[in-house]
């Protein structure tokens, strides 16, 4: 199982940004994919944007397009939500989920394939508020 830890939740006005952090490792895969979803109040968890440890493709929902960039760093082995422009429908728990296959990874998070899929690991979380 994958050990994943998020970081850099918090509370912003509209308008401002904000930049999420995630840590996963797992020594039994050689390459661990990374996704970032959220969860606002009483709604299901959505996909927001992935990126492949491989060879560096994205996949990113069309309502934070132009909005919120995903990268990762190689050498601090983190990958980066940047979300610029916030909303107050951005307001929710962010998770990160990482798993060593890239398929259901950008399938789940562009809303596609089978949600019974289990990926390697998920984070506790950060919250993120967006007030008017």
């Amino acid at each position: 199982e994958a050990q994943v830890a998020e970081s850099g939740g918090g509370l912003v006005q509209a308008g401002g940004s904000l930049r999420l952090s995630c840590e996963a490792s797992d020594k039994s895969l050689i390459y661990i994919h990374v996704g970032w979803f959220r969860q606002a109040p009483g709604r299901e968890r959505q996909g927001i944007a992935a990126i492949n440890d491989e060879d560096g493709r994205i996949a990113i929902t069309d309502s934070v397009k132009g909005r919120f960039t995903i990268s990762k760093d190689n050498d601090e082995k983190k990958v980066y939500l940047q979300m610029d422009h916030l909303q107050p429908e951005d307001t929710g728990v962010y998770y990160c989920a990482a798993d060593g296959a890239w398929g259901p990874l950008h399938d789940r998070v562009l809303g596609l394939g089978s949600f019974a899929y289990q990926f390697d690991g998920w984070g506790q979380g950060t919250q993120v508020t967006v007030s008017a």
